[in-house]
């Protein structure tokens, strides 16, 4: 009998990057031929994926030694020390964990959690067999808490879910004329989205009256910087300002495809999916180069190093208007898209877990996901 190789996340939701990563994963080892399930913390199970993840606490008690267990550290969690007490092989895959400083005001809870995962983190160094970082930012993070032989492997997308169709009713709302600016990820203070609402308004007073901007992301956890965004947007007396929260997939993908240019202000990021996706859509990019965002552009899309929102405006507005500039941006996107899922990242995953199956599977598809 196979050994088994189960998932354990802090949480799992309707399009958070870990729990989409996780479901890709899952595919992939039951197309090996292993039984695979997904465990969280059953309080941070959103009630849509709950006949997707199991409560953890399930498997604490049913593990053979021969089984994988592999952890996605991204935040304080009891998954985490159910994990860390289970007698089978373990795997660390890190996520990044936020800065608790950005949380402070808005969450004390959420930062305490925070400050929690990175204690658990440090304590985790040397559990595991396998221990793997998504970026190579991750990766040095990851070390300099202890952790030796950390190995980098791109984040594994589900392709059928970029491939979703747009929201028709969205789509034609969003082409009304109006240029649109959008930004995709969690509604947290990290992100900076009062910064990319900043550089908006700029824009919108100077150069295209008839703009909006587009935030989709959840501000669950977080709803009094909701508050600080919305209130900083009037301050800015900045107009069609779209808060849109936790959206579906194809009003995602109308987004997506409705945008002209994708605005990323964020400070911190393990690695920032959302640049590959609007990459993914040809929508040009335009973001802070802090933390990990540079190497995922990796020399594509354009990266600016001081928040000046009168030339942070000016480049929106170079990269939303048709043209030879936006054609080379989206030429050199398209090459980075190319590039990064011409990675044999299944075969990586492959080749990287072999050891600890202990078996020949045959050669596996390397298709990434």
């Amino acid at each position: 009998m196979k050994p088994s190789i189960h998932q354990f996340t802090a949480g799992f939701t309707q399009g958070d990057a870990i729990s989409n990563e996780a479901a890709a994963l899952r595919s992939i080892f039951r197309r090996w031929g292993h039984e695979s399930e997904i465990f969280s913390d059953p309080a941070h199970i959103s009630p849509a994926m709950r006949s997707t993840a199991r409560p953890a606490a399930e498997y604490a008690s049913a593990p053979r030694a021969e089984d994988v267990a592999i952890l996605h550290l991204s935040i304080g969690s009891r998954v985490t020390d159910i994990f860390a007490s289970l007698p089978c092989r373990k795997v660390i895959l890190y996520h990044n964990i936020t800065p608790p400083r950005y949380f402070e005001r808005i969450n004390p809870a959420t930062a305490a959690r925070l400050r929690e995962g990175l204690a658990s983190a440090r304590a985790l160094a040397g559990t595991a067999e396998l221990t793997l970082a998504d970026s190579a930012f991750n990766a040095r993070e990851l070390e300099n808490m202890g952790h030796r032989g950390v190995r980098v492997l791109p984040l594994v997308f589900d392709l059928s879910v970029q491939r979703a169709q747009p929201d028709k009713r969205t789509l034609r709302e969003l082409r009304d004329g109006l240029v649109n600016i959008l930004f995709v990820g969690r509604g947290v203070p990290n992100k900076k989205i009062e910064d990319a609402v900043r550089a908006f308004a700029v824009f919108q007073r100077l150069l295209e009256p008839r703009s909006r901007f587009i935030h989709a992301g959840s501000y669950a956890g977080a709803e009094i910087y909701r508050h600080i965004v919305l209130s900083d947007a009037r301050e800015m007396r900045a107009r069609n300002v779209v808060l849109a929260g936790t959206v579906s997939q194809p009003v995602l993908t109308a987004f997506y495809a409705a945008a002209h240019v994708f605005l990323c202000m964020s400070e911190h990021e393990g690695f920032g999916i959302p640049i590959i996706e609007s990459m993914m859509h040809g929508v040009p990019v335009l973001a802070y180069a802090a933390a990990a965002v540079p190497e995922t552009m990796d020399g594509a899309g354009v990266l600016v190093r001081e928040k000046r929102w009168p030339e942070i405006a000016e480049m929106i507005g170079e990269l939303a208007r048709p043209g030879p500039f936006r054609e080379a941006v989206l030429r050199a996107q398209k090459a980075r898209v190319e590039r990064y899922f011409a990675r044999p990242v299944e075969k990586e995953l492959f080749e990287l877990f072999s050891p600890l199956l202990g078996e020949q599977h045959g050669t596996p598809d390397s298709r990434n996901g």
